[in-house]
């Protein structure tokens, strides 16, 4: 399924996220153009110790397939919450994808080891950026509390202000995302909607005078015409649309998690 998918978006100019699991020989394959999901697993850039590392970052980045990086602070079915890949559904595939030994739970911590603050983030950031070669980087996060959102662009602003510009891109994704993975109380209860979380993003890179440095990339169950009309008017760059592939992958309906 996924070498078909990543064949489709090859052929439609297009791109396909790897998801934070890594980048995979599958991913590869096809040719396809990536973006590289980067979460608090550091899956393809972990250290034996599960922190980043920077050289195991740079040979994966290399890849002319990866266009892009994205920071993964949360998603809105899994928002600020960590998890665990049993050693049961651990494969050699996936333990070869992820950079992890065998016969071993996986964990994913719920928060980043690599920078402890949101200026510590856009420097992060930035670090991946110099040391992809100059491929775009950003991140993705489910609005909660908009008081954090500001914080996290005040630093941007004051970070550009000391010469290191700001994510290429942020990806907002809305409450309504899915995942077969995630708890369903935070699932159906935590974060902002797409479209309250999108303006609010929106309106505060446009106060900082960043909104034209700073794509926004909105995703959350975008699945109509009328959905993704509406979602460029609230002031999203483009659109991401992942679930009806987790239908039939059986991520969302089935509760079918494979890695």
């Amino acid at each position: 399924m996924l070498a078909v998918l990543l064949l489709s978006c090859h052929r439609a100019v297009s791109w396909c996220y790897t998801g934070e699991g890594g980048v995979s020989e599958f991913h590869l394959r096809p040719g396809g153009d990536l973006v590289w999901n980067v979460g608090t697993g550091y899956f393809g850039c972990r250290g034996a110790d599960g922190k980043f590392d920077p050289e195991k970052f740079k040979k994966t980045v290399a890849a002319p397939q990866i266009k892009m990086i994205e920071l993964k602070l949360s998603q809105g079915a899994k928002p600020g919450h960590g998890g665990i890949l049993p050693a049961s559904k651990l494969t050699p595939t996936i333990a070869a994808a992820r950079g992890v030994p065998m016969g071993q739970d996986c964990d994913s911590p719920p928060r980043h080891s690599a920078f402890e603050d949101f200026e510590g983030m856009i420097e992060f950031l930035n670090d991946l950026r110099t040391m992809s070669g100059g491929k775009p980087v950003g991140f993705k996060m489910c609005v909660g509390n908009p008081a954090e959102v500001a914080g996290i662009v005040l630093a941007m602003e004051k970070k550009a202000k000391e010469g290191i510009p700001p994510p290429d891109f942020i990806t907002v994704d809305g409450a309504e995302g899915g995942t077969g993975a995630a708890p369903p109380e935070f699932s159906n209860h935590v974060g902002m909607p797409l479209s309250e979380g999108l303006s609010l993003v929106n309106r505060l890179l446009l106060r900082v005078g960043l909104r034209d440095q700073v794509r926004i990339i909105a995703s959350g169950r975008v699945v109509t015409g009328f959905l993704l009309v509406r979602t460029l008017a609230l002031g999203a760059d483009l659109c991401n649309s992942a679930r009806g592939m987790m239908f039939a992958l059986g991520c969302v309906q089935a509760l079918k998690v494979h890695g």
